[in-house]
């Protein structure tokens, strides 16, 4: 009877097991803590998919200068629109086209000035650094001068492609994805545990017969079940929602979610191994967070970004994370495909969790 006893007792205060479920419950009772782990993400990609949905035919602002020639350079640019593009052309004077131009309330700016030859006679002002200006300037070229006589010596047939994988809301939700995983190890662990010794809670706990490492694989485990469901809930909304698709092994994306969040994990818990202010755990994580959201690719490429910084910003944790999201998701690649991307977080996971048990400190 004393054994059975003894044995129901330590089943009952197993700590690891204790700590897990109070972190469950404590999630549960806190209604803003749904909306923002569930709700945002979905509200964010509904936001950008919209804003970037699949439009058919792109639409480019021209300016044209007034004067005796706009009304026919007006018409050149209107009366045949075609499948790939439309101008929405308009004429103002040389002074609004100017203030139009640098606000950046037009994509070019056209003026047809008059010519002694045969041929019309065109200038283009447009902003080089602005990729949408620069590919203005040419179709609006490219109309005029067809418009003015010039025909091409070669046939060609163009065709759009428009199917799911290739289009920027396919791109954009792996990056959503990995951003999440990131939001749920620093917010989620490493925000919590310094609330947590805010409130002297990790005081009493170091009353308890609990161990340090028991304390932080619990911390991290309750939030892993909330992070794989916040994964799932995003996955399946862009699936039935956009139609985003999952080429890849569905067993090869678990795997990065999982290796993702345990990397994220281990890097909140670091921030917060130390930290005793609310203050100084927002700069640590606006520190580690800022260069992540601008460098690793989240809404766009970082092969965007020059070629001397490319080994600092794949030695990046969200990087390799992202970048082998699109690669499965998009592309069907493998696990082996991905295995430095795989060593990198896992280098990240395994350095982190280990300073992080090493330096933390209850109070």
């Amino acid at each position: 009877m004393m054994n059975s006893a003894s044995d129901n007792t330590t089943r009952r205060y197993w700590p690891l097991g204790q700590l897990i479920a109070c972190r469950m419950r404590e999630f549960a009772r806190e209604p803003e803590a749904w909306i923002w782990t569930y709700g945002f993400p979905i509200i964010v990609t509904v936001a950008l998919g919209v804003a970037f949905r699949n439009q058919p035919a792109t639409q480019i602002v021209v300016d044209i200068v007034d004067n005796p020639q706009a009304s026919a350079t007006q018409e050149a640019l209107t009366l045949k629109p075609d499948s790939l593009q439309h101008f929405k052309a308009e004429i103002f004077s040389q002074e609004q086209t100017q203030l139009r131009l640098r606000t950046g309330k037009t994509d070019v700016v056209v003026t047809a000035a008059e010519s002694n030859s045969a041929s019309p006679h065109y200038e283009y002002r447009f902003d080089p650094t602005r990729p949408q200006s620069v590919l203005a300037r040419n179709a609006v070229d490219d109309r005029l001068q067809r418009a003015a006589g010039r025909r091409d010596p070669a046939q060609v047939d163009s065709v759009a492609v428009d199917e799911p994988g290739g289009r920027y809301i396919d791109f954009l939700v792996p990056g959503l994805l990995g951003v999440n995983l990131l939001g749920g190890g620093l917010w989620g662990v490493g925000f919590v545990t310094v609330e947590m010794r805010l409130r002297k809670l990790l005081k009493r706990f170091l009353a308890t017969p609990m161990k340090k490492w028991q304390f932080l694989i619990a911390v991290m485990s309750s939030r892993f079940v909330f992070s794989v469901a916040q994964a799932l809930i995003l996955l399946v909304f862009a699936r039935y929602v956009f139609g985003v698709p999952n080429r890849g092994s569905v067993i090869a994306l678990g795997f990065l979610i999982l290796i993702g969040s345990i990397m994220f994990f281990g890097i909140g818990l670091l921030l917060a191994s130390r930290v005793k202010t609310q203050d100084a755990i927002f700069g640590l994580m606006n520190l580690v967070q800022i260069p992540m959201w601008v460098l690793s690719g989240i809404f766009f490429s970082s092969d965007r970004f020059p070629d001397a910084i490319q080994p600092f910003i794949k030695l990046l944790p969200l990087t390799p994370l992202i970048n082998s999201l699109r690669a499965v998701m998009l592309e069907g690649a493998s696990l082996v495909s991905q295995a430095t991307a795989i060593g990198i977080m896992a280098a990240w996971a395994i350095i982190c969790f280990a300073v992080a048990l090493r330096i933390f400190r209850w109070q």
